[in-house]
């Protein structure tokens, strides 16, 4: 790989503006065009074989509407009531407007018979429901504002305020990402100017990771129009993208650099540093991406997808880390070092320095310091055993979307539990007359009378008379704990009870069950997906050292970090604490697919943290140094880079805490913390402690395995120790370009 490698690198010098300019059309681009076909994301659940998508599946023949959802559009009234005669026109006006939308398969009036549970008691406030006739998913922005301006002009005129829930509100209230953006991209400026000494060298890494990430957001874009894409996938990519986008980058300027300050000449030093530590961020991004590939052993579409978006962000960043950079640099040339701030410390001095005191520290004591990172993990990680997988939670968005004012009116005129009504379907084996069937009347007798119900629909019963609906109302919102608990209740107890001795089957459906069913899919699942990310990391290690003891030492180390990890986000979303602090109402569920998309990120972000380590210790091996020896010299090598590495990684993530949106917000901390944590306690204090104790055995390998595994080199040192350096191949001058 290595030689592929480094004539890729040559290639990318010698035709660097031929280069540069393919990334930025091609940018620009994929850009134009995805804007132009717009924005498909959606949030729809698809759970084959689960209760709730027989449910789904058994109304999409016979209410087709039903099955599709059906989304309030809230009109409220500061005085008076619905009912009066300047309100009355104005709610009709607009059921029937909306009626006549793109899209719109049924709309129930709150002031007709059929929706007068639609209208509060004190008839301030009712809810048109909405029925779609296409899937939400298949609904662009556009159409959504279409449908909701529909009802929205004839009800403001009036004088009636106008929120929406459902899909439908859920589809115009994305939070926007773009001030988490910047604060990153700034965060990563000056960490990156304080690592490198000049601005000059600063903005690499920065134009490289934008311009990926341009790149990463329009492809995913395209692929929502073919594929369904939750609407947190952009920004979780924009998160990856930018954090490994710039740390890629990061890792071969540095390289570029200390080849500079060796003698080497400019475009050698390119080529070099794009071979040997883009030979780690080649290795390191294959394992992000394995690992984020790998959801797709949970068989869950949604988790699938998003494990794909996720990846396209990786294998773009490693792209350009590996053309465009090289590109870049090539531009710059001598000009790398223009705008100088400081100057970075010499070799001498590192090994002097305050990184060199703490692994000289490690040394001495490296049971203490195994003990003292121990300290601090294992009381982060408790929390961890109270974890509950949850949904996402409307209540908790900011009060500037209409989806969250809508739940609030809702909540307020009917019960918090009306913003996610469950669907009980029953499918009859022999033919039903009329809704008055005994089969349908116990069931819905059952349900009515089950702990947590606080009301129940009249039941609707298709043309055939083979397939029934009603809605079953919680006491408690979608989100919380009791909704949980009856949903259970129904499934396992109440249903099975109303069923039996009759030709019936039921199921219960709608999208607070939707989740309920995905939450119960990823617990069962999330063993076999750590065991598959931890299997195919062990083997990657396996192959990069050459070790039985490294890689089994790395995911326990991983493991820990991600434990604590997960620790920090139960305590600050399911025990509330801190949750003012960062923009929630109080207690938020941790949502069931986050914990899972963390430990495929955070598992194989941590590798990179550990091949840097591990490589720069294994560098000192080879050169005949005792292994503490080298624990300590590839601590000082590595550590400055790694921290700045880790801290750029900390503040992309952590900058989305300022996002509206929950789920994103648990993204954001739950990554910030795990970082920080492997890059730091992990890493820095606890890896070299153990390798310290090992020894020799460390870098043990039984005879018959090392003649089995390939032998393949991530820097690729040995390529270079074949080369006549001293002789460069006659080129022509590489000349900056102003």
């Amino acid at each position: 790989m290595t030689k592929v490698l480094y004539g890729l690198a040559r290639f990318c010098v010698r035709h660097r503006l031929v280069v540069f300019g393919v990334w930025v059309v091609g940018a620009i681009a994929l850009v134009a065009v995805s804007h132009r076909l717009g924005d498909n994301t959606n949030d729809n659940l698809s759970l084959p074989g689960t209760n709730s998508q027989k449910a789904t599946d058994a109304l999409q023949k016979s209410f087709p509407a039903q099955a599709n959802g059906v989304s309030p559009i809230v009109l409220h009234a500061r005085s008076g009531k619905l009912t009066d005669s300047k309100y009355a026109n104005a709610v009709n006006e607009a059921a029937s407007d909306v009626a006549k939308a793109p899209h719109v398969a049924s709309v129930v009036n709150p002031l007709t018979s059929q929706g007068a549970s639609q209208l509060s008691k004190d008839q301030s406030t009712g809810y048109l429901a909405v029925g779609l006739s296409v899937s939400p998913g298949s609904l662009s922005v556009e159409d959504a504002h279409t449908i909701i301006d529909a009802a929205a002009k004839p009800a403001q005129a009036a004088g009636l305020e106008v929120e929406t829930g459902g899909q439908l509100g859920q589809k115009v209230s994305k939070p926007g990402t773009e001030s988490s953006e910047l604060i990153g991209i700034i965060a990563a400026m000056v960490i990156l100017t304080f690592t490198f000494g000049t601005v000059a060298a600063m903005l690499l890494p920065i134009v490289g990771a934008i311009v990926g990430l341009l790149c990463t957001l329009a492809i995913i874009r395209l692929l929502s129009h073919v594929a369904t894409v939750s609407t947190v996938a952009p920004t979780l990519a924009t998160m990856i993208g930018l954090g490994v986008g710039i740390d890629y980058s990061l890792f071969i300027v540095t390289r570029h650099f200390r080849g500079l300050d060796d003698g080497l000449e400019l475009r050698e030093s390119i080529a070099r540093a794009a071979a040997t530590s883009g030979g780690a961020v080649f290795f390191a991004g294959c394992t992000v991406t394995l690992a984020l590939v790998s959801l797709a052993v949970a068989q869950i579409p949604l988790v699938t997808t998003m494990g794909i978006m996720a990846a396209i962000a990786v294998v773009v960043a490693v792209l350009a880390a590996l053309t465009l950079l090289p590109a870049m640099l090539g531009i710059l040339g001598p000009h790398i070092n223009s705008l100088r701030v400081r100057r970075p410390p010499t070799d001498e001095q590192a090994r002097s320095g305050l990184w060199a005191k703490w692994a000289a520290d490690i040394a001495k004591q490296p049971v203490i310091a195994g003990l003292a990172a121990l300290a601090i993990l294992i009381p982060l990680a408790i929390p961890l055993l109270s974890l509950n997988l949850g949904q996402q939670d409307t209540a908790a968005l900011s009060t500037s979307t209409t989806a969250r004012r809508a739940y609030d009116q809702i909540s307020q005129g009917f019960g918090p539990g009306v913003n996610g009504p469950l669907i009980v379907v029953a499918s009859l084996g022999s033919k039903a007359t009329s809704t008055s069937d005994s089969r349908l009347a116990t069931l819905q007798k059952d349900v009515a009378s089950t702990s947590g119900v606080a009301a129940v629909s009249s039941v609707q019963l298709d043309k055939a008379g083979t397939t029934a609906y009603f809605n079953a109302i919680s006491k408690a919102g979608p989100a919380e704990d009791a909704t949980t608990t009856l949903v259970n209740t129904l499934r396992s107890t109440t249903i099975p009870a109303a069923e039996k001795g009759t030709n019936m089957t039921a199921y219960l459906g709608g999208t607070t069950a939707g989740y309920e069913d995905l939450a119960s899919q990823i617990s069962s699942k999330l063993p076999l997906q750590i065991l598959v990310v931890i299997a195919l990391s062990v083997i990657l290690l396996l192959l990069a050292f050459r070790s039985v003891a490294i890689p089994p030492q790395a995911a326990v180390m991983n493991i820990l970090s991600i434990g604590a990890a997960y620790g920090v986000l139960t305590a600050i979303f399911q025990f509330g604490w801190l949750s003012r602090v960062i923009g929630l109402p109080g207690k938020v569920p941790v949502v069931s697919y986050v914990p899972l998309f963390m430990f495929a990120i955070l598992f194989g972000l941590s590798m990179d943290y550990e091949v840097f380590l591990v490589s720069q210790i294994e560098e000192h091996v080879h050169a005949g140094d005792d292994n503490k020896t080298s624990v300590v010299r590839g601590l000082v090598t590595s550590a400055r880079v790694i921290t700045a590495a880790a801290l750029i990684m900390v503040f992309v993530f952590g900058s989305f805490v300022l996002n509206g949106d929950p789920t994103v917000k648990q993204f954001g901390i739950g990554l910030a913390v795990a970082v920080i944590l492997d890059a730091t306690v992990v890493r820095c204090l606890l890896v070299p402690a153990l390798m310290i104790l090992m020894g020799k055995f460390s870098w043990y390998m039984p005879r018959w395995l090392d003649r089995l595994v390939p032998r393949i080199s991530i820097e690729g040192a040995e390529f270079f120790e074949r080369r006549d350096l001293c002789v460069p191949e006659p080129e022509r001058e590489l000349q900056p370009v102003a």
